[in-house]
């Protein structure tokens, strides 16, 4: 693993054939506790680094990408490996290809991408105990309510870009 800050972001697969670079800081980190997640997982929740798509750079391998359904009714896009099938990151509707939720359990160093909030905790596990100081949250949020304002500044910039 590097561990220079200029290559903080990085990671891949298991088989190590993907590995990709985000070049800037996530926009955010979500905890998810749908049942969506937890199937889509095999855990408890999955744990989802938010930044825009032209900001992760794949550095190695090819990936293929899974049309899956979602919760929503609008679809999800997983970008996997296509040897060892993990999932790297999702992209989901709205704003589509152009924002990746990166897997934060695929960066060599998960430690620097703790959840900014726990989401849709009503679906949560019960034996799972989110007390602490990082927001819960029943359902979803407002970006602006949770997301430091750099970031909301970052998400806007990327959806004027499409308007």
């Amino acid at each position: 693993m590097t561990t220079s800050s200029e290559h903080a972001f990085e990671g891949g697969c298991t088989c190590g054939k993907v590995r990709y670079r985000l070049n800037d800081s996530p926009l955010f980190v979500n905890c998810c506790h749908c049942t969506w997640c937890q199937r889509e997982t095999g855990t408890a929740f999955a744990l989802n680094a938010v930044i825009e798509s032209d900001r992760v750079e794949l550095l190695g391998g090819e990936t293929e990408v899974i049309a899956m359904p979602s919760e929503s009714g609008k679809g999800q896009k997983i970008v996997r490996c296509p040897d060892c099938k993990v999932a790297v990151w999702s992209h989901y509707a709205g704003l589509g290809e152009l924002m990746s939720y990166i897997r934060v359990g695929t960066l060599d160093n998960p430690a620097l991408c703790p959840p900014g909030a726990h989401i849709f905790t009503s679906s949560k596990l019960p034996w799972l105990n989110l007390s602490g100081d990082i927001p819960v949250v029943e359902n979803y949020y407002g970006r602006s309510d949770y997301w430091p304002a750099q970031s909301v500044e970052r998400y806007h910039e990327l959806v004027k870009s499409v308007q």
